[in-house]
């Protein structure tokens, strides 16, 4: 078949180089000067930056790390790291997950912890429901004193909103529930591993995140087209028209507010539920530093305060590579989450770097390079009226011959990983309509 992929991201490229190798004629369409999306890198002198965050090679699905890896030049093109992960709580560095470093807080702030873990965890063995806002979510999992000293500043930061207002929906099963007699261990001294599953990541040796989209695109045998504006689809017949080129098939990866006012087919009310579909958006501030002694063994650093300035989270990114910075300097990435009212200056960064400074991260004087990256689609506002209506925008999609996924064409809130999961996903119903020449309905796991 000959198919569109709207958009050049890892899901329109990982998508494009599977249909390729299957033999269909996949034609990537991407509205930027080059791909790669949210995972685009950017260099600066000897600096190399991830333009929205701290993107790692990781995932459960051992076929999936697979192809991450392989793109990447494997073993030799990859640096492996073993995540060390803190919390700057006020001015301790307490272990990733906060659960499981509760013994390194104060004995108040433990008692209080404490008390309110095993008050929470009474709650729901008698029977206390799951609450359908996240605010009430985090006191009926975590206690008063969890949320207190972590949970609520942090995502308060991170959702830019009063919690109470968010899906509690979003947190099943990405936040693993840490055994009680872990918490108790935590609590007298004992260490405790906690969240487990990303223990080991790896990371490009050269050039970025990036490179997982180059070397998704090297050799995938797909025509990609860049700087090309989306202006038209609509079904005609059985094929499809994209800017007045027919295909036979169009998959979306594309933000749906982006996409929604070139496809003619999409009926009213539809269109009224992607309109209300918000994305957090994300400043991503890319420091130089210059180095008197190695940066720490650290992975990343959450900030849940307020008086540590905007930064929710920061990656000590030239640990992720050495080729990262050039000798002698270190680099480090801060997210800033924001709904569209920040409009980042020099004097902003400048008064970001000095919070960073109070907080103990780095040393104001050694910075060296100070850029960003302001990302309008990062994170998924996951309201309390979000899911009936993305159940309604991917129920249409699903039964009107379009494919959509990905982070935003289907906003589902999937790390890279995932995206290329959902990739093969599609991969085997394209094989589906392929083999039967009849449209069918995906089905996605």
């Amino acid at each position: 078949m000959k198919i569109a992929i709207l958009g050049g991201g890892i899901s329109g490229t990982a998508v494009a180089r599977m249909l390729a190798r299957d033999g269909h004629d996949a034609v990537v369409l991407e509205r930027s000067e080059r791909a790669g999306g949210l995972c685009q890198s950017s260099r600066f002198g000897e600096f190399t930056f991830d333009n929205a965050g701290g993107h790692i090679l990781f995932s459960k699905n051992k076929e999936v790390l697979d192809w991450q890896l392989d793109r990447c030049g494997g073993e030799a093109g990859t640096v492996r790291t073993e995540r060390n992960t803190k919390i700057r709580w006020h001015d301790r560095w307490v272990p990733y997950p906060f659960e499981n470093g509760v013994g390194h807080l104060t004995k108040a702030a433990i008692v209080e912890c404490l008390a309110g873990y095993v008050e929470a965890f009474a709650d729901r063995r008698a029977g206390a429901e799951c609450p359908p806002n996240f605010h009430d979510w985090v006191d009926w999992r975590m206690g008063a004193g969890f949320a207190k000293h972590f949970m609520i500043p942090y995502n308060e930061k991170i959702w830019e909103c009063d919690l109470h207002r968010l899906s509690s929906g979003w947190v099943a099963g990405r936040v693993p529930e840490a055994p009680i007699e872990d918490i108790l261990k935590s609590a007298i001294g004992f260490d405790t591993d906690g969240y487990t599953h990303q223990s080991v990541f790896w990371f490009p040796r050269h050039g970025g995140f990036e490179t997982l989209v180059k070397g998704t695109i090297a050799g995938g045998g797909f025509d990609l087209q860049t700087g090309v504006s989306i202006d038209s689809v609509e079904r005609r017949d059985s094929q499809f028209a994209v800017n007045g080129e027919l295909f036979d098939l169009v998959i979306n990866t594309v933000p749906l507010p982006r996409i929604e006012s070139a496809i003619a087919d999409i009926p009213a009310e539809i269109r009224a539920d992607i309109r209300a579909l918000k994305p957090i958006s994300l400043v991503n501030l890319m420091i130089g530093v210059r180095l008197d002694e190695p940066l720490p063994d650290l992975s990343w650093v959450y900030l849940p305060f307020p008086e540590q300035g905007p930064v929710n989270r920061v990656t000590y990114y030239s640990n992720y590579s050495p080729e990262n910075a050039p000798p002698g300097h270190g680099s480090f990435l801060a997210e800033v989450t924001h709904r569209g009212d920040l409009a980042p200056d020099g004097a902003w960064a400048r008064s970001v770097v000095e919070r960073l400074g109070n907080a103990g991260i780095l040393v104001p004087e050694h910075v060296v390079l100070l850029e960003w990256c302001d990302n309008e689609f990062a994170y998924i506002d996951q309201d309390l009226e979000f899911q009936d209506r993305i159940d309604r925008v991917r129920g249409w999609f699903d039964t009107s011959g379009y494919i959509t996924f990905g982070r935003f064409g289907r906003y589902e809130y999937h790390n890279s990983d995932q995206c290329i999961a959902r990739a093969m996903e599609v991969r085997e119903h394209v094989r589906t309509i392929a083999a039967s020449g009849e449209p069918a309905r995906p089905t996605f796991s």
